[in-house]
């Protein structure tokens, strides 16, 4: 079992390895890409021509390295070297053009809000996904199952940002129950308090709906796992051995029937901050996904690169937690050993 999860994490270590030489790999050898983007914004800022002097070429040189840690000057193997060092050892993502301060730090700053509304809506979604789906099942054919059967539907039918838009309109532009943007109200002062707070979760309620909403969808799934759970004949020798009915829904129809959904489960957590860039564009809310999408917009290559790398890791995490975990859940998997074809 050491040997699976010691092949896990050396294969997300690879992979992030790639992923960031791809980056590279975009930002040094993109014909008029990111370093003759950063080169030309430089030029601009410096109100020059295209044509430089010596001095004025050294200063654009070492403001491009600022912005993107790469030196234009050094050879391709050079230049990977030291931002390779820059990455993992510094932490150092560049500096974004656009917002004119260090990337990381400014992700760092963002994503504490992408994950306040993009967690707590998809926590609450999928949980309640799977309560209903439960429910549904033990009700199978009752009018209770068939409203949630066909609401489930027109969940998964209808695009999450579409209800979005809709909730938006109604409750922000019509009724005016909710703010149409922004993290919280300016009018006061950042802090400990309940005017701050509670001002961050009435800017935040219809962000974490609509996440909530994306994250219901896994319900129908959950009730067919179910119902073909509870036609097995170990819920029927668990009846007959007296085990209580809160037991076997609990213990083993719910542990069961989660088993084939645990890896989407754990890896839609991970891709968390995709469907936030949608979200956080409709309500006008300022954290990591609208900051990426501005990014994207105004071509700043720094920026996006450090969503980029961020994005990556955080779906690998996601994926190697689903896969250093799912045997803990499934006994049956022993660490994945005999499955492994390397």
């Amino acid at each position: 079992m050491a040997n699976y999860y010691v092949k896990r994490v050396a294969h997300a270590v690879i992979v992030f390895m790639i992923v960031t030489t791809i980056a590279f790999a975009l930002i040094r050898l993109m014909p008029f890409g990111p370093m003759e983007m950063v080169r030309m914004r430089v030029a601009q800022q410096m109100s020059t021509s295209g044509s430089f002097s010596a001095e004025e070429l050294e200063r654009v040189n070492n403001l491009v390295e600022v912005y993107t840690n790469i030196n234009p000057e050094k050879s391709i193997p050079e230049a990977y070297l030291d931002y390779m060092v820059q990455i993992f050892i510094y932490q150092d993502f560049g500096r974004s053009i656009y917002f004119s301060e260090p990337v990381g730090p400014f992700m760092l700053r963002r994503m504490q809000w992408s994950l306040f509304i993009s967690v707590y809506g998809l926590a609450l979604g999928r949980t309640t996904s799977l309560l209903f789906g439960a429910a549904m099942a033990y009700k199978e054919g009752s009018r209770f199952d068939q409203t949630l059967t066909g609401i489930s539907i027109l969940n998964r039918t209808v695009p999450f940002y579409i209800v979005g838009i809709i909730f938006l309109i109604i409750f922000a532009f019509n009724l005016e129950w909710f703010p149409s943007g922004g993290l919280y109200n300016r009018d006061y002062t950042p802090g400990v308090n309940l005017q701050y707070m509670s001002s961050i979760v009435h800017h935040a309620a219809l962000p974490v709906i609509a996440s909530f909403i994306a994250g219901f969808g896994g319900a129908l799934a959950y009730r067919g796992n179910c119902i073909r759970e509870l036609g097995k004949g170990y819920i029927r020798v668990g009846h007959l051995r007296g085990i209580s009915d809160t037991r076997i829904a609990i213990r083993y129809v719910g542990r069961n029937s989660l088993l084939p959904i645990y890896t989407g489960l754990v890896i839609g957590m991970a891709t968390v901050f995709s469907s936030s860039i949608i979200l956080e564009k409709i309500f006008s809310y300022p954290a990591m996904g609208l900051a990426t999408l501005q990014a994207l917009n105004n071509r700043d290559y720094p920026l996006l690169m450090g969503a980029f790398l961020f994005f990556t890791l955080l779906t690998l995490l996601g994926v190697l937690i689903a896969d250093l975990t799912y045997g803990i859940i499934d006994p049956r998997v022993k660490g994945g050993d005999e499955r492994e074809s390397f």
